[in-house]
């Protein structure tokens, strides 16, 4: 029998608290009288909350607004300035890093080229774009409350040790997590990009409401992530969603060759693939996504149209084995390419799929602006570094 645990003032104090800060963060600076409303609270109940935010920190007198007979109401809101968060898109050819506010304000940027060079190490790299893009900020990196990196890759809760990114040479030994944590002296958790593009999409995107879903990237390298019950499964190993090494008919395995080389779905659908695929149907360009989007711009001609299909039934192959194993309530669509082909290209992936598999789930394209990845990582640090933060203001 479950024990029963008594709703003590100090409990019943961290509850408001919570909600109170859930509030300002949901619908920006309150008045007391409207905050209270929103919580059910009374009006010293509330007062009392807000003087108890204030001395923690943690809220902040935004201003003055005007009402009837020239009375005027104090508004509160979250102090921005009361934690910072770090996320980082860490790509063969740069580090792409964002510094985040507590209310989710970025604070700065930094871009730090040619990641991954011969004789430096990942730690290195890492210090460098997190130490540029809190000199950009205005703050020093021990105010950082988290740091979140995204790579393209898996990291096995086991050892430690990065997988599935041979594109990253510098970045494969063991305890990876605990050297970068060593050097830079803040918590770090280092996610791979997919799982972090997936989290932006659950919180901003084409996901919101949806507790089972996949979230496809297809770009110069396959990948996918898995939201299961509401949480992202991340395998055994940390490789869940690694689908581009998924074995595919007419493609060779990783038996059949080197494991540094193309093979299975990567070799049928990743981007060199569909660059020579578009070749064959006459469309280029100085990059894949420019090549998918001169064919999406003839959608409505045969020659466009013919490069679509082709490029949906490659990508639909992938998908299909994913959807008959979990029949997801939605997939969306990411990632440069796939993003290039436009709604031409998402109406024939979501065809071919249909026509595969018995579960048919709808397909979305991503809605999320600018870098999915970067916009995971700051969702992801900020949500922990909140649940600490406003759990923290009574003691236990």
């Amino acid at each position: 029998m479950a024990e029963h645990i008594p709703g003590t003032p100090q409990l019943l104090r961290a509850i408001n608290d919570r909600a109170a800060l859930r509030a300002l963060l949901e619908h920006g600076p309150l008045t007391r009288p409207e905050l209270g409303d929103l919580i059910g609270l009374s009006k010293p109940t509330a007062s009392q909350l807000l003087t108890r935010l204030r001395e923690a920190g943690l809220v902040i007198l935004h201003g003055r607004r005007g009402g009837s007979l020239g009375r005027t109401a104090e508004e509160y809101a979250i102090n921005p300035r009361a934690a910072f968060v770090c996320g980082l898109d860490v790509t063969p050819n740069r580090i792409q890093t964002v510094v985040a506010d507590l209310a989710g304000g970025i604070a700065g940027e930094y871009r730090l080229p040619a990641p991954s060079r011969a004789g430096v190490k990942a730690a290195e790299e890492i210090c460098s774009a997190v130490a540029g893009a809190c000199s950009a900020a205005g703050i020093v990196s021990a105010e950082l409350s988290r740091i979140v990196v995204g790579v393209q890759g898996a990291v096995d809760p086991a050892t430690g040790r990065l997988n599935y990114s041979r594109h990253l040479p510098g970045w494969h030994f063991t305890d990876l997590v605990g050297d970068v944590e060593a050097r830079v002296g803040t918590r770090i958790e280092i996610e791979n990009d997919v799982n972090l593009a997936a989290l932006a999409e659950a919180a901003h995107g084409a996901a919101q409401g949806y507790e089972n879903f996949v979230v496809m990237w297809g770009g110069s390298g396959i990948g996918m992530a898995l939201v299961l019950g509401g949480r992202l499964h991340r395998g055994a190993g940390g490789g869940a969603g690694e689908v581009g090494y998924l074995p595919v008919p007419g493609q060779a395995t990783a038996r059949d060759t080197v494991r540094s080389a193309n093979h299975g779905l990567q070799a049928l659908a990743g981007g060199a693939a569909v660059r020579t695929l578009l070749r064959s149907h006459g469309f280029r360009g100085a990059y894949t996504a420019a090549a998918v989007r001169a064919a999406a711009a003839k959608a409505a001609e045969p020659a466009g149209q013919d490069a679509l299909r082709d490029i949906a039934i490659r990508v639909a192959t992938g998908l299909a084995a994913v959807t008959a194993v979990l029949d997801p309530e939605l997939v969306v669509l990411t990632g440069d390419i796939l993003l290039a082909g436009g709604e031409p290209l998402r109406e024939l992936v979501e065809h071919e799929l249909h026509r595969m598999t018995i579960p048919r789930p709808p397909l979305r394209l991503s809605v999320i602006e600018g870098n999915p990845v970067l916009t995971g990582a700051v969702e992801h640090g900020l949500e922990l570094t909140r649940e600490e933060l406003f759990g923290s203001t009574v003691p236990p």
